[in-house]
């Protein structure tokens, strides 16, 4: 591999990062990469990523409303219908939100040649 000085230090500095020696991290970025386990964005993927946490993390909330409405109704209890349009709207919300977060990682993701 060979790299201009500005990359050399880019790969430096990330290697330093991980703890390792550059060419085993440029030999474990490459096979990452080559075997798919890590697919290559932009910088900007931090801001894509932190949406799909959040949204994932939404959809857990909704999926624990969900529970605790399953046990009520299972229990005898009763949901108003103010509950399931609230649980309906935040699922409805949180799709939204993965489905723009995956069009986004899609969008930067290369294609392979």
């Amino acid at each position: 591999m060979s790299y201009n000085g500005d990359e050399l230090t880019i790969v430096r500095e990330a290697a330093n990062r991980d703890n390792q020696a550059v060419a085993a991290w440029v030999g474990s970025a490459a096979l990452g990469v080559a075997t798919e386990r890590v697919v290559p964005v932009s910088a900007d993927s931090r801001d894509v990523v932190a949406e799909l946490i959040q949204a994932r993390q939404q959809a857990a909330r909704i999926g624990n409303n969900v529970n605790q409405m399953a046990r009520t109704l299972n229990a005898g209890g009763t949901v108003t219908g103010a509950q399931l349009d609230a649980v309906s709207a935040a699922a409805e919300q949180a799709i939204r939100r993965l489905d723009e977060a995956t069009r986004q990682v899609m969008r930067e993701r290369r294609p392979r040649a």
